[in-house]
């Protein structure tokens, strides 16, 4: 049956929302769920373990543990990732304490971890931090020099990853820190054909607290009544005080469409129950805002509501082994509003699948950074991406004296001392 037959337009709004829910009832948390056919499936769950070494540079604790130790909100907010995969490695059955033995080499340092009053990064320093990590290892270590950063990794969650800014505009002008451009990037952001995404990146799922999500959960039987629902900004009017550059404009329209739909619960109010909200609903929206990812994508996944993904060429996390096209709806910001024409034509058969997949503990598991690690979990599938890259090219190793990276290259601020 296609929900098609039940849109408001051809009913009285109150009797269409009862239908449309009493349909999608059976849509709830405790059916089957449905393993991931073909190769997908099998990468998801790989084993990292005896597939690679990587070495763990001990750098000075101003890099990482001070800054933490500083402003303990950097191990909640959505950058975090840079955290947890630093103390992940560090107790890894991955890691070597022999660097001539290392597949990978990974440099800890915590560019998202110098934040402002308000809590965001300031991008104005991530760069500086990152070229005195990188000056550190190669003046007391000889493996950055062989290769310029060619075999090793860099965790960089911010807003547009190594382009290190939160607007797409500056950060699309200062393109990708130089001194990382041989590095293998391990980052939240990704957009197809864009200048902070390189050929080669690592895509992965921003950080969501797994404990704090996990004492939110419901009773499995309760039912999803929700049909649609997102609590976030519309406007950014500080940021933004002429509209449409925020969201490009989408998550403006989703508010003029649909604020009155009563298949819609979407507010800018962040409700205490907001997990529990996103349990008893069908579809979560997950718009772009200031960069195309958020967390609401791990959220979604996480409780089973089926991701509505509004953020034209997204780059989702872990692509080769999350099916994203099967699990979630992917509606062009330009389609905006048509969306509750798209979402009610969607056949109940399709949706009920989408819902056995995201049951499956496996696709739940790989979007988060637990403590402590577990199976199958978003370190292990970064590892795994890691893996798949081995081995190295050999043009990784350069030639006695060669130099490819330009040290002096960038703003003039990032050159300044940090």
């Amino acid at each position: 049956m296609a929900l098609a037959l039940l849109r408001p337009r051809l009913m009285p709004s109150a009797v269409a929302l009862a239908l449309l829910l009493v349909a999608c009832s059976g849509v709830a948390r405790g059916q089957d769920t449905e393993r991931i056919e073909g190769s997908a499936g099998d990468v998801l769950e790989d084993d990292p373990v005896g597939r690679l070494k990587v070495y763990v540079y001990e750098l000075p604790t101003k890099y990482n543990k001070k800054m933490v130790a500083k402003d303990s909100r950097c191990l909640s907010h959505m950058f975090a990732a840079e955290i947890f995969m630093h103390r992940f490695l560090v107790s890894s059955a991955i890691r070597t304490l022999n660097p001539e033995e290392a597949d990978w080499f990974y440099t800890p340092v915590y560019t998202t971890c110098d934040l402002t009053p308000w809590g965001h990064p300031l991008p104005f320093k991530s760069p500086r931090i990152m070229r005195s990590a990188i000056q550190f290892i190669s003046s007391h270590w000889p493996y950055w020099n062989r290769t310029e950063g060619a075999d090793h990794f860099f965790v960089v969650p911010h807003d547009f990853g190594a382009c290190f800014h939160y607007q797409e505009e500056k950060a699309i002008e200062r393109g990708i820190l130089p001194l990382l451009r041989r590095a293998t990037l391990v980052q939240t952001f990704g957009q197809k054909d864009h200048v902070c995404l390189k050929e080669g990146s690592i895509n992965i799922p921003p950080y969501a607290p797994p404990q704090k999500m996990k004492t939110h959960l419901v009773p499995p039987e309760t039912p999803r009544s929700i049909f649609v629902y997102f609590r976030g900004l519309f406007y950014d009017t500080a940021n933004d005080p002429e509209g449409g550059y925020y969201a490009r404009g989408a998550r403006a329209s989703v508010w003029e469409n649909f604020k009155n739909n009563p298949l819609f619960d979407i507010s800018t109010d962040h409700p205490p129950t907001y997990y529990e909200d996103m349990q008893r609903s069908i579809f979560c929206l997950c718009p772009l805002g200031w960069a195309p990812w958020s967390p609401r994508l791990v959220e979604a996944v996480v409780f089973g509501c089926i991701p509505v993904i509004i953020a034209d060429d997204i780059v989702l996390p872990f692509a080769d082994a999350i099916p994203w096209d099967e699990i979630g709806v992917f509606v062009a910001e330009d389609d905006v509003p048509k969306l509750d024409t798209i979402l009610t034509s969607i056949p109940m058969e399709v949706i009920l699948r989408k819902q056995r997949l995201l049951a499956n503990p496996s696709m739940k598991q790989a979007m988060l950074f637990p403590q402590p690690a577990q199976p199958g979990d978003a370190f292990h599938q970064i590892l795994n991406g890691l893996a798949r890259k081995l081995p190295h090219d050999k043009g990784v190793h350069l030639n006695p004296g060669q130099k490819v990276l330009n040290w002096t290259q960038g703003p003039v601020g990032d050159l300044k001392p940090w």
